[in-house]
């Protein structure tokens, strides 16, 4: 059942159309990505289908039982409104129908727990998940998503791709993670020049086969272009091929004339531009930070090496931006000391772009930085440059204002590599930068010539270019993987499962000693294996145990339900259930053991 149609939809902010007569449905249960260059109109068009903007033209049929809920890329808040406060606004305006203790109970899932702080202490990843804690919250059957991994941390960004995997209601998202992307969606659409193509498949089957259109679309212009030369020739032999009956060819050349050429993107890149760089780079020696009592970096030591790759990853508000301003020399270590060699020219791309004129055009920007720049191949002035960063000749006379705050984002970044620094610091590059420009900066990183250091919550960026990774732990201590982000992981999980088999293990040991030993502690004699009286009273009554514990566990958050309104008994209430699903993970462990001794007892009978 579809329960969303949209036909011909147009929209436009200058004369030159943003959106063309276009035409989107989503299904039931349908996961899909849009994806596009930044300013194509993605966001504007998830606006439109929200019902939060109007279009020019078209129409736009829902489902009688669509139930929607919207998450903006950046959602606007009142920072004198708590948390829950501001919670309960965006489940109104939303119109999901998300209740209070509904929205205390996401909230303390993904990680806030203080409802009554104001938003104007959260950070941007906490802002964000108090929208979406309302959203999810609610009652909804299609989700619409602008960047919902925007300023998220890898925790929570790991738990949205578990929560929109398991969600039984349609998505229609946006987001340049590719990893979220691939893993999420089952069908991808791309906004082109105002046009849209739809590719059923994740982001992997998408990338095959808008290759296989992109080159049929060359074959098409390179036949388009054979043909306007011969009819080019043709005008031009003079006034006796203008005559009435080749009236109809000369229209057929202007139609080739004015037709729009389709970009061949294969040789797009960006060179690196550097300057040199000598053997010294960046020495950190025993580096300590702290914030009032909270302790950020712990006596932390690494010498940067010429061509080094390092990934940085971490919760938010870990000290991640802390320890590259750190380097940078705009805030000083508590301890420890940083050295920079004399021909180390830093590049610092920080969360924030710089203030830009609004009124200032692209073009003027670029150049004002500078008019030409040398490059492996040869020396580019800055309207090449842009072009060469994704943005088209047409594009060069706009105002600052008018550019979306991905382009604005992109320009910011141009401007860096532009003033051809030896040592990269980039502080989450991909927020608010789409794919395509993504894949342009990796490959300009890839020929970089010098130290690139990079904080980042996007996996799949870290993984294509980190060969060391530092990860925030905690306490203050910042863990050394080699690889990037999958590397930690893989390691991590392989840390975490051989605990769990060791205190198992430990705990079987500890079970097993007690029941061979006697009153005395000495080891009894080996003897058929059997249960203890004990051991087969507790087998008899282990599943009622367990089913009772699940009862209870119910009945407390029924309890959280009825008192929601009430900060301290919800902390008290969550606090008992934590205890009780604690209890129940020891009493599955214990019936497992029970289950497999009963299991070797069967087959000894039977033997």
């Amino acid at each position: 059942m579809v329960l969303i149609n949209a036909e011909g939809i147009t929209k436009s902010y200058t004369e030159k159309p943003l959106l063309r007569d276009i035409n989107i449905s989503i299904s039931e249960e349908e996961k899909v990505g849009l994806i596009g260059v930044n300013g194509t109109g993605k966001s504007t068009l998830l606006r439109i289908l929200a019902g939060k903007e109007d279009a020019e033209s078209g129409s736009i049929i829902t489902a009688r039982n669509l139930k929607m809920g919207y998450l903006p890329q950046n959602p606007e808040y009142d920072g004198n409104k708590t948390v829950i406060e501001q919670a309960a606004l965006y489940a109104e305006e939303g119109g999901c129908g998300a209740r209070d203790y509904e929205c205390r109970s996401m909230l303390t899932r993904l990680g806030i727990s203080d409802f009554n702080q104001k938003m104007s202490s959260l950070s941007g990843g906490q802002r964000k998940i108090v929208a979406m804690s309302a959203l999810f919250a609610g009652d909804t059957n299609l989700l619409i998503l602008d960047e919902p991994t925007n300023h998220l941390d890898n925790t929570v960004i790991e738990w949205l791709e578990a929560y929109l995997i398991r969600y039984k209601g349609a998505v229609l998202m946006i987001t340049h993670d590719r990893y979220f992307l691939d893993r999420i969606t089952g069908r991808i659409v791309e906004i082109d020049k105002g046009k849209i193509y739809s590719y059923d498949g994740n982001y992997d089957y998408f990338l095959q086969m808008k290759s296989e259109r992109e080159e049929m679309a060359l074959a098409s212009e390179r036949k388009r272009l054979a043909i306007y030369r011969k009819e080019l020739a043709w005008i031009r032999r003079g006034a006796q091929a203008r005559t009435t009956k080749a009236k109809g060819r000369i229209d057929r050349f202007h139609e080739l004339e004015n037709d729009k050429l389709i970009q061949d993107n294969s040789q797009l890149e960006m060179s690196a531009v550097s300057s040199r760089l000598g053997k010294k780079i960046i020495e950190l020696e025993g580096i300590t930070k702290s914030y009032e009592d909270r302790l950020l970096i712990d006596s932390f030591s690494y010498n940067l090496l010429r061509n080094d790759r390092v990934g940085i990853i971490g919760p938010n508000g870990c000290g991640k931006s802390t320890l590259l301003k750190i380097i940078m020399g705009e805030i000083l270590p508590d301890e420890g000391t940083v050295s920079m060699g004399s021909t180390v020219k830093t590049g610092y791309f920080s969360q924030e772009n710089e203030e830009l004129d609004p009124f200032q055009r692209v073009i003027k920007y670029a150049e004002s930085i500078s008019n030409n720049v040398k490059t492996k191949d040869g020396v580019f002035s800055a309207s090449q440059m842009l072009e060469r960063f994704l943005f088209p000749t047409y594009m060069h006379s706009t105002e600052i204002g008018r550019l979306s705050g991905g382009e604005k984002r992109r320009l910011y970044l141009l401007s860096i590599l532009m003033k051809a620094p030896n040592v990269l610091i980039l502080d989450e590059p991909t927020n608010d930068l789409d794919i395509d420009t993504l894949t342009v900066l990796e490959d300009y990183l890839d020929d970089f010539p010098g130290a690139v250091v990079i904080v980042s919550h996007d996996r799949y960026f870290i993984d294509r270019l980190a060969v060391r990774t530092f990860v925030f732990e905690g306490d203050g201590k910042i863990g050394h993987y080699t690889g990037g982000y999958s590397d930690y992981y893989r390691i991590k999980k392989e840390k975490e499962r051989s605990s769990q088999k060791e205190n198992k293990a430990s705990y079987k040991k500890e079970v097993s000693g007690a029941e061979n030993r006697n009153a005395s502690g000495e080891v009894r004699g080996e003897k058929k294996l059997r249960f203890s009286f004990k051991e087969q009273k507790e087998f008899e009554t282990i599943e009622e145990d367990v089913e009772a514990l699940e009862k209870r566990i119910a009945a407390v958050e029924q309890e959280m339900c009825g008192n929601s309104q009430s900060y301290m008994k919800l902390q008290e209430l969550s606090e008992q259930k934590n205890a009780l699903e604690e209890e129940l993970e020891k009493k599955m462990e214990r019936w497992e053991y029970l289950s497999e001794l009963n299991e070797k007892i069967e087959a000894g009978r039977n033997s």
